[in-house]
């Protein structure tokens, strides 16, 4: 089997897909724009060959080094980023070298242009919040009419809370479409609700190899936009609406093949119109490995390696481990250089050292939304979450 695996240096741990199919017997083989001698060690390891372009943006530049490939190797049987900002990349390129192991240009726009996910989750029985494509004020108003303040406004192709953006009245709705963006926005009705995701790999028949679940503390857009501390942990056992909301909605999906993030809405409070405290709307899907470290977090909640699972789905369509086995919970919290905590690293570590499986200085390009240092834990209780994370983020009086 002959596997490229575009941009195979970023994140830093992505090396790991890599190494995992080439333990499989796979003929790995990369594309990417670092200089092959700037490539950790592991990632160099884990490739069979690694072809560098000038930009993986320019796209003629990317289809040579496939095409370079092909020549030398055969037909491509795979190709994969597992990053959401090359998805329409990699379909394409599926779609010109006839890779047919991966979505192709005519089945990439549900899962990735949030207006077109709508029609997904209402496939799948999943309700969501109301939307309308952002055109003009007048429309604008009208929508807000009915769905009242706030709203959200966010890229309908976008990656993760990037340019996203709440609207609490009429001026900031004004002063929004002042200077509208040139890409295509989206508006949604605000939803009172705790963000949670469905995570995991599915196979060929888009039944479920692994799953799991996250549970964020805080929205990623206010995370990003107000400075606030990341905070997320995964549960030892999946509530069973989320996992039936979940399992729908993968189902509707064209997500064959795949890692999963699917992220949901549990509703804080009654909302007329809408639904009742504890009900789970659809917010998004995005058809690849949950951001930052948190393949590494359901490693060691599970004790697993989901990086081998997905390389036994790519060359078996199945896993080899037991699902059954979810031994911990875990979280991840972070920190911010700006600010003044109640905890040092070092008092962090006197407390939780035997807990901390992870922590890292967050690079910059990272640290908006990751925090700049992060801490990753696992625990036998949802209790023991919780307060790790309080202590963590806890801020000095005064």
């Amino acid at each position: 089997m002959n596997f490229i695996f575009l941009s195979p240096n970023f994140p830093k741990t992505y090396y790991h897909f890599t190494q995992c199919l080439k333990n499989n017997g796979v003929t790995t083989l990369g594309i990417g724009d670092e200089p092959y001698d700037h490539l950790s060690q592991e990632c160099r390891d884990s490739l069979v060959e690694y072809y560098k372009v000038s930009s993986l943006e320019n796209y003629d530049e990317v289809y040579r080094a496939v095409a370079f490939f092909a020549f030398k190797y055969g037909k491509i049987d795979w190709m994969e980023s597992n990053n959401e900002y090359w998805l329409l990349r990699d379909a394409q390129l599926r779609t010109d070298f006839n890779v047919t192991t991966g979505l192709q240009n005519q089945n990439i726009d549900g899962i990735k242009f949030k207006s077109k996910m709508k029609e997904y989750y209402a496939k799948a029985g999943v309700p969501t919040a109301r939307y309308h494509l952002v055109d003009t004020l007048e429309n604008g108003l009208a929508f807000v009419k009915d769905a009242g303040y706030p709203v959200i406004v966010k890229p309908d192709n976008g990656v993760g809370a990037a340019a996203t953006y709440k609207l609490k009245n009429e001026e900031e709705l004004r002063n929004f479409y002042a200077d509208l963006p040139e890409v295509q926005y989206v508006m949604e009705e605000f939803i009172n609700g705790m963000i949670v995701s469905y995570d995991g790999i599915c196979d060929s028949n888009r039944d479920i190899v692994f799953e799991t679940c996250h549970f964020y503390t805080e929205p990623v857009m206010d995370v990003a936009n107000k400075g606030l501390e990341l905070c997320y942990y995964s549960k030892k056992q999946i509530p069973d609406d989320l996992r039936d909301a979940g399992r729908r909605t993968i189902k509707a999906f064209d997500s064959n093949s795949r890692f999963f993030h699917c992220e949901f809405f549990v509703l804080k409070e009654d909302k007329e119109g809408l639904g009742k405290k504890g009900d789970i709307f659809g917010l998004e899907v995005n058809m690849r490995p949950p951001g930052g470290y948190t393949p590494d977090m359901m490693n060691y909640a599970n004790d697993i390696d989901v990086y081998q699972i997905w390389a036994d789905m790519v060359c078996h369509d199945k896993g080899f481990f037991d699902p059954e086995h979810r031994p911990y919970a875990a979280a991840y919290a972070s920190q911010r250089n700006w600010k003044e905590y109640a905890h040092s690293k070092d008092e962090i570590f006197a407390k939780y050292g035997q807990s901390i499986v992870m922590y890292e200085e967050m690079p910059a390009v990272l640290a908006n939304v990751m925090g700049d240092h992060a801490y990753m834990a696992r625990f036998t209780t949802d209790e023991e979450v919780q307060e790790f994370l309080n202590f963590v983020i806890e801020k000095k009086e005064g």
